[in-house]
């Protein structure tokens, strides 16, 4: 099987340049970085810091296995009396990978944890914004097979943004389809391919 960085190469380039016309490779777009993100604000709101680390700590043991490497804490903005929030309190945690990692994660992604998912059905074309970025939700980290289910002391959801170079939400749907991301076909495409 190919590599995501293999299949860029051999295929998606010259697929994108003849579809979009571009002149050279380097004009082809890209995926540039992929963030991984959870929150854990509502679980640790209101609680000392000692007691919020009990919870939190699991849950970035789990992300730094997930994209091996070490997840920093985002902090509160703001504090926020009705969440019982106070400025500077971790509220959750991100990885940005690049490279290598980000090539070994993606490729994980599409042909092992996307599958293993439950109800599956693909990924709506919806989730890539103007901007040529793709927004996946993964309701359970446990899907991921670096992560022991046995193991798990806390079931949490992750959000994974993959950002591209493309300039516009068509370039970006082509890449990730070329690429093998499962991405739902979208109606609109077919009902456009001509009348009866």
């Amino acid at each position: 099987m190919m590599s995501l960085l293999e299949k860029y190469n051999k295929e998606a380039i010259a697929k994108m340049k003849e579809k979009f016309g571009f002149k050279n490779d380097l004009e082809v777009p890209k995926i540039k970085k992929v963030v991984i993100n959870t929150s854990f604000g509502r679980l640790v709101a209101g609680l000392g810091k000692g007691d919020a680390e009990k919870i939190y700590k699991p849950m970035i043991e789990d992300l730094s296995l997930i994209a091996g490497q070490r997840p920093v804490l985002t902090d509160a903005k703001k504090s926020i009396s009705t969440f019982k929030l106070r400025q500077g309190t971790p509220i959750g945690a991100k990885v940005t990978l690049r490279g290598t990692k980000m090539n070994d994660f993606l490729d994980r992604l599409i042909n092992i944890v996307l599958p293993r998912t439950r109800d599956f059905a693909g990924i709506e074309p919806k989730s890539i914004d103007g901007g040529g970025n793709l927004n996946i939700g993964i309701k359970e980290q446990i899907v991921f097979p670096e992560v022991s289910a046995e193991n798990v002391r806390k079931i949490f959801g992750l959000e994974v943004t993959i950002t591209t170079s493309a300039k516009t939400k068509e370039e970006a749907l082509e890449l990730f389809r070329v690429l093998g991301f499962p991405i739902k076909k979208d109606l609109s495409d077919s009902a456009s391919g001509g009348g009866a």
